[in-house]
């Protein structure tokens, strides 16, 4: 279990640092009754990982991830699609990103975030971890390395609250400061959020092309097995 524990680590993390919902979760705690809405959104942001990561998982089960005690074919070649994929959308990114003195834009919703009720919150949580492509691919990615491992049932259940715990930290974190220092965690949240607002399309190339790299290797590694 700890083999597939470090397999995840580095994808749970990418999902925690990802900047949109942690700008996302900032800005709706500083709306009104944000503490609730903060609260109903990182609820629904986990609930989401654990949804998408519990069908992929159970998918996995369903056509075998082990052949001849070791991962079978076809999740190498998932892994290895899914580097592929992630290793274009870096290029892609870094090549869209803002240059310096342009601002990058923010998506309409967000402008908006301070009139969402609490149902709205949760909503969009839920929306940004199970229904956000780049969400997705990591947490089937996450799926398929916790499959390869042939774990029992309980074990694979626990690495993937594990992997859902750490995704969320990012989103968790802001809430935490919110809860605990009151007004006084205002200025450092915007300087954060401002920070990864501007520099979003890096942020985000630099992580898929660390893991597209991860998930290519993991698949060689597979294939080589």
């Amino acid at each position: 279990m700890g083999q597939a524990l470090g397999a995840v680590l580095p994808l749970a993390v990418a999902v925690a640092i990802f900047p949109v919902p942690v700008i996302a979760v900032v800005l709706v705690l500083g709306s009104e009754r944000g503490t609730t809405k903060g609260l109903a959104f990182v609820v629904a942001w986990s609930v989401g990982l654990a949804a998408v990561g519990t069908a992929a998982l159970l998918f996995a089960g369903a056509v075998d991830a082990r052949d001849d005690g070791k991962s079978a074919t076809w999740v190498s070649a998932l892994l290895l699609g899914l580097g592929v994929v992630l290793l274009v959308l870096a290029l892609r990114l870094w090549r869209e990103r803002p240059r310096r003195g342009e601002e990058a834009p923010m998506p309409v919703w967000m402008q908006t975030i301070d009139r969402f009720t609490v149902a709205k919150a949760g909503a969009t949580g839920f929306a940004l971890s199970a229904l956000n492509p780049k969400n997705m691919l990591l947490t089937v990615a996450a799926a398929a390395e916790i499959a390869a491992f042939g774990l029992p049932a309980h074990q694979e259940a626990v690495v993937l609250a594990a992997f859902v715990l750490i995704a969320s930290i990012g989103v968790l974190a802001p809430l935490v400061l919110s809860v605990a220092l009151g007004a006084r965690s205002d200025e450092p949240l915007e300087s954060l959020t401002g920070w990864m607002a501007r520099h979003n399309a890096a942020i985000v190339a630099v992580l898929f092309l660390l893991i597209g790299a991860k998930l290519i290797g993991d698949a060689i590694a597979g294939f080589s097995a």
